[in-house]
């Protein structure tokens, strides 16, 4: 039975595929159902599992769409970020049952070269340099409330903290959170 937690078609696919693969090391059976309409889109998204606490437990998305449709994406997002987010171990079926799953789908990635234009609250942010070091950080995320400090993050996990502005690119986005 799922769980009464996941409200939506996109928290339950995730959920579903990621006991699916916990199962049986497959995606076969829910790759192969019938793709909702509302998922039936090409878009990118996130996948962010949370314990009862709210710490989190895993998050791992694409930041332009990498499969057929939305569906496929929140499936492979949902069990990489169950099994493949180098910063914790691999979710265990009994501690699936616990976790708290959101999925955010992303808008178009918009290029900006006024950071008077970003608002943490509103918008994720990714910051990146010519040789290709990137930093991401989602909108909306608890104790980042200034530009200021989404910037430093994004640029310390970009490892691009000393870099000048100038020789750095900066793209906002929104998202469509679902829990």
């Amino acid at each position: 039975m799922i769980s009464e937690k996941f409200e939506t078609i996109h928290t339950i696919t995730a959920y579903l595929a990621i006991k699916e693969y916990l199962n049986n090391n497959s995606l076969k059976i829910i790759e192969n159902k019938p793709v909702p309409d509302v998922l039936n889109k090409k878009r990118a998204c996130f996948v962010t599992l949370k314990t009862d606490t709210k710490k989190l437990r895993g998050c791992i998305g694409t930041l332009r769409p990498a499969y057929k449709n939305l569906y496929i994406e929140i499936i492979r997002n949902a069990v990489a970020a169950a099994t493949r987010d180098n910063r914790f171990e691999k979710v265990s079926l009994k501690e699936l049952e616990k976790l708290f799953i959101t999925v955010e789908v992303l808008s178009e990635l918009e290029k900006i070269n006024d950071i008077g234009l970003l608002n943490p609250e509103k918008y994720g942010l990714i910051i990146s340099d010519k040789y290709g070091n990137r930093g991401v950080l989602l909108p909306n995320i608890e104790g980042i409330d200034t530009v200021e400090k989404q910037i430093n993050i994004v640029k310390r996990k970009a490892g691009i903290s000393s870099i000048p502005e100038k020789n750095l690119t900066y793209y906002r986005f929104s998202t469509e959170k679902y829990s």
